[in-house]
């Protein structure tokens, strides 16, 4: 095993996961694929990756826990965040957590190595939106409930399902 180039995909859309896993091994590592924070947990026991890719949002713990878990378990893996629902908010506890690089989905995997390698080009800074500041607060407010939706919902003074609108739609600008 070239322990180089292991890499742990934890990602919870297993059409993502599969696509990614299969790119990895295109370049050159060998890849676990997990779907949740108890799964990958598990693979450490067998599999000692230097590279990590971690959805957001997995079933069981979040993914900002499982980076946390990683970090404890070998302060060298390079880990990225990958998520749908990008915010200042969650990039911050990221790379709090030990993730080296936070990228907002989609991203592909040249992207992902460039990250590892702190290569990556940021783009250049944009206005932000009232729509981006609302985002962003929402993802605070999630952050510190633990994204526990119908206690961010209460603390926000929203119903739940108009929290839970806002988080299905796409926010990308």
């Amino acid at each position: 095993m070239n322990d180089y180039k292991t890499i742990l995909i934890t990602e919870d859309d297993a059409e993502l996961a599969n696509t990614l896993g299969r790119s990895f091994m295109r370049h050159g590592y060998e890849t676990r694929i997990t779907n949740n924070f108890k799964e990958a947990v598990a693979s450490l026991k067998k599999f000692h990756p230097r590279y990590a890719v971690v959805d957001l949002k997995i079933p069981g713990e979040s993914g900002l826990e499982l980076i946390r878990h990683l970090h404890q378990f070998d302060p060298t893996i390079k880990i990225v965040m990958l998520t749908g629902y990008a915010s200042i908010t969650t990039t911050i506890e990221a790379i709090k957590a030990g993730a080296c690089y936070y990228l907002a989905k989609p991203a592909n995997v040249d992207m992902i190595i460039s990250a590892f390698a702190g290569k990556i080009n940021q783009p250049e800074n944009k206005k932000t939106s009232l729509k981006n500041l609302e985002w962003e607060h929402i993802h605070q407010v999630l952050t510190d409930v633990g994204f526990n939706t119908s206690k961010a919902a209460r603390a926000l003074g929203m119903h739940r399902r108009t929290l839970a609108r806002k988080l299905e739609k796409k926010h990308f600008s």
